[in-house]
């Protein structure tokens, strides 16, 4: 199977205006992405609905396409990428334009769920400790035989009652949900036509939807907590990370 890693990078964020093309200790953020999904995939592209992210994927020789202003969703740009391009890959793996410290071994993992051929998308999920009653963080639970997701919430997934909380030795295991998916190219064109479901609209989360229209989502388990950007304060905090790694970033 031939894959291809679609970036999906719009401007126009509420809470952080212009923020691919903010800079972390010395690269902007759009670039550190397409560098790190670049180790996993050799065929990488940024889909964006602005001229200054397209000629700053340009500057550092990146690959870029100019998608629609008006699309809801990243999975909707990266479709519109995928047809604009006239990609012949397999799998789309979107990785989304905010996850510079997106390690390049999860997105071979994502990859790997396609071997299977009953997985349509694979997404990936990490275990936690705390933050499960964060609705920011979305949790999700899945078969232990099979890997396939049952559900997904911004709710506390699944709920530990009262005469369990004393006995540790059925406490669950929790994972929060990382938004990184991959897809069947032909089921990324099958689930941008669906219409809007109703737990989706009941949760806000898009994969709802498309488990409510029977698609079969893989869950990957990685170690690696998701460090995504959606403010200026959090790219203060990336740049202080980054800092105190002392890594090759």
């Amino acid at each position: 199977m031939n894959c291809i890693v679609i970036i999906p990078a719009r401007y126009g964020s509420t809470r952080f205006p212009g923020k691919p093309l903010a800079h972390l200790e010395g690269k902007t953020i759009i670039e550190r992405v397409y560098r790190q999904a670049k180790q996993a995939c050799p065929n990488v592209v940024v889909a964006t609905d602005d001229e200054r992210i397209f000629e700053q994927v340009k500057r550092f020789s990146g690959q870029a396409v100019i998608t629609s202003k008006d699309h809801q969703s990243g999975t909707d740009r990266i479709a519109e990428a995928y047809r604009l391009i006239d990609s012949k890959d397999d799998i789309v793996v979107n990785v989304q334009g905010d996850e510079p410290f997106i390690q390049p071994e999860q997105i071979l993992k994502l990859i790997a769920c396609f071997d299977n051929p009953k997985t349509d998308i694979a997404t990936l999920a990490h275990p936690i400790t705390e933050g499960f009653d964060n609705p920011n963080w979305v949790k999700v639970v899945f078969s232990k035989i099979t890997g396939k997701a049952l559900y997904f919430s911004r709710s506390v997934i699944p709920f530990l009652r009262s005469d369990n909380s004393k006995n540790t030795s059925k406490a669950p295991v929790y994972y929060r949900h990382l938004g990184i998916y991959a897809y069947r190219a032909t089921v990324l064109q099958q689930i941008t036509k669906l219409p809007v479901s109703p737990l989706e609209q009941t949760e806000k989360l898009e994969q709802l939807r498309w488990l409510e229209n029977g698609y079969n989502i893989q869950i990957a388990i990685t170690d690696h907590a998701s460090i995504g950007i959606d403010t200026p304060e959090d790219l203060k905090q990336a740049n202080d990370f980054i800092k105190k790694l002392k890594s090759s970033f």
